[in-house]
């Protein structure tokens, strides 16, 4: 397999606004590819506000902002 087929180890996780991790979504080598997740906030009791969502795949992050009303 070539460097661009192999599996990676991906996490996806929300973080609150001070930081603190509220839930993981995904935690597991995966192959490449296109995914969808869905997040369900009910599951994991957050209340309105802003939270990030941080990719990992490997050395590889991406953060995103998001705005939780209820």
């Amino acid at each position: 397999q070539g460097e661009g087929h192999r599996e990676r180890l991906i996490s996806l996780k929300v973080y609150d606004i001070l930081g603190n991790e509220v839930a993981t979504i995904v935690n597991k080598e995966q192959s490449p590819g296109k995914y969808e997740v869905e997040f369900d906030a009910s599951k994991y009791n957050l209340s309105s506000g802003i939270y990030f969502c941080i990719l990992k795949a490997d050395e590889n992050r991406m953060i995103k902002k998001m705005c939780l009303i209820k």
